[in-house]
């Protein structure tokens, strides 16, 4: 194995293409998910995982062989994650815009209003990657919504060694020399990044059900029944008591089953109604929502990821419109 490396490492240094994608082909998929986890959106990690690869590609010949190819990606594609968080203003929060419709008062104002949705098509070869001894999360919990939502609130430096030491597995000394720092330095962020991140987290939670388990079939066919015929009294009964919802990039939250059934009322309200289709996004249930046009046509209007809780549903995302094709859901549907 180690000759085959060294000959492609040789071959794409002059410059074969095909030599440098068996070098990192392999671990595409896993840098696109670590990308996500720094950056909160699809479209932003999937620029950083590109500009990631042509660095590597140009800076191929500086690889000095010490670090595994695999630990050479992480360092550049971390930093090319720094850099974009470092620099870019995140994008603004979008102002409500039905016209006629008021939205109930939200309990309060969401701060992260750029967070995307991850297609759960593109996790399989990602989240069942061998970890390193230090990892403390299941791979599953690391890619969930609220997870990817707390590691935003955090500095730059923290998220990336957090995710880095505790999702990923590395050594202090490894995440240290990726990020040209000491271990001192590693260890000092990694402690703030923690205590950050539990400020940021759901607890007290049930776990989910199995994905594809009669428990979250039965809780999804009850959510789909009662979406497609606007049946909010049906709907509120699969909530828990703390129900959570929010709709970047606007940033109003609603968290309660009174506040989540008003929202729902008004969403279903003037003789609205919907036809779901079902996909999954970052490990949990998810819906293509398609409002039923006069005409017959029946028009995407977003992506609902839901969260569950034991048998409830705790949390429901909602997406635009603009999420659908990342999941292979066309804009409209034709008409029945």
């Amino acid at each position: 194995m180690e000759s085959i490396r060294t000959d492609l490492i040789s071959r794409a240094r002059s410059g074969d293409d095909e030599a440098f994608r068996a070098l990192t082909e392999p671990h595409r998929r896993e840098l696109q998910v670590h990308c996500y986890r720094m950056l909160g959106s699809f479209q932003d990690a999937e620029d950083a995982l590109q500009d990631s690869l042509l660095s590597a590609w140009r800076g191929l010949g500086g690889y000095d062989g010490r670090a595994s190819i695999r630990t050479w990606l992480y360092r550049i594609a971390t930093n090319r994650c720094l850099s974009t968080l470092r620099s870019a203003g995140r994008r603004a929060a979008k102002a409500w815009d039905i016209p006629g419709v008021e939205p109930p008062e939200p309990s309060r104002l969401g701060e992260v209003v750029w967070l995307e949705p991850f297609p759960d098509a593109l996790l399989d070869d990602a989240i069942h990657v061998p970890l390193g001894p230090e990892a403390r999360y299941e791979q599953s919990e690391s890619i969930s919504l609220a997870f990817v939502t707390a590691l935003q609130l955090l500095p730059p430096r923290q998220l990336a060694v957090l995710i880095l030491r505790d999702v990923l597995g590395f050594h202090a000394n490894e995440v240290a020399e990726m990020l040209d720092t000491t271990v001192d330095s590693v260890k000092s962020a990694l402690k703030r990044a923690r205590a950050g991140l539990q400020t940021g987290r759901v607890t007290g939670q049930p776990p989910p059900p199995a994905a594809g388990s009669p428990v979250e079939n039965e809780i999804v066919a009850q959510f789909v029944q009662a979406w497609e015929t606007a049946d909010v009294d049906a709907l509120v009964t699969l909530l828990t008591d703390d129900v959570f919802m929010s709709m970047p990039p606007l940033p109003l939250e609603y968290e309660g089953r009174d506040l989540v059934a008003q929202f729902c009322n008004l969403l279903f309200g003037a003789g609205r109604s919907f036809d779901l289709v079902p996909t999954r996004a970052n490990g949990q249930p998810a819906f293509g929502a398609y409002l039923r046009d006069p005409s017959g046509v029946r028009r995407g209007t977003g992506l609902y990821v839901l969260t569950l809780a034991g048998d409830r549903i705790s949390a429901m995302i909602r997406f635009e419109n603009t999420a659908l094709p990342s999941f292979g859901l066309p804009r409209s549907l034709p008409s029945r």
